[in-house]
């Protein structure tokens, strides 16, 4: 029987696991869903424009006082956004025409990775945080990544990668 080791309660297991070692594959750029996520998210003005929005910011000229983006630059980030089916623009003036920019379903799908990166940077890239975000409860909102199917939490150590199932495609 292996033997374990818990630390802060998490179980690591010294045996090796299933899946691929990803560091000894050959050496190549490799494809992958954060990359992709970046080539939509990975720019400063398009973070901060979601963040607006998450705030319930909805309006062109708000979004662009809060982040202090140009308007040149924000609308090039909030067009990308939408292309990309994060946002989605609603009119809510006909003369002039005017939108407001609302999440889609993926958009609102950030939330959890927004609130992991702003924590972070709670963490390790300011002196002192500007918010403090509280849960319903009344309790500090801390992130905690859990394996929905037995509960332990999900670290670097507790995971492995294996080769994605793929579909065939036709020939």
């Amino acid at each position: 029987m292996a033997t374990h080791w818990v630390y802060a309660d998490v179980v690591t297991d010294p045996e090796p696991r299933p899946g691929i070692s990803l560091a000894d594959l050959p050496l190549g750029v490799r494809p992958c869903s954060l990359a992709a996520a970046l080539d939509v998210l990975g720019e400063r003005w398009s973070l901060l424009a979601l963040r607006e929005i998450g705030y319930g910011v909805h309006r062109f000229a708000r979004i662009a006082g809060y982040t202090g983006a140009s308007r040149d630059i924000l609308a090039d980030r909030l067009r990308k956004l939408e292309a990309a089916g994060v946002i989605e623009r609603r009119q809510y003036s006909e003369h002039p025409p005017r939108h407001e920019y609302h999440f889609t379903e993926a958009g609102r799908e950030l939330f959890p990775a927004m609130l992991a990166l702003s924590q972070w940077g709670d963490k390790w890239a300011v002196d002192a945080p500007s918010l403090t975000r509280r849960h319903n409860c009344g309790q500090q909102i801390q992130v905690d990544l859990r394996c929905h199917h037995c509960g332990q939490p999900v670290t670097h150590d507790t995971i492995h990668a294996e080769p994605a199932d793929r579909p065939e495609l036709p020939g």
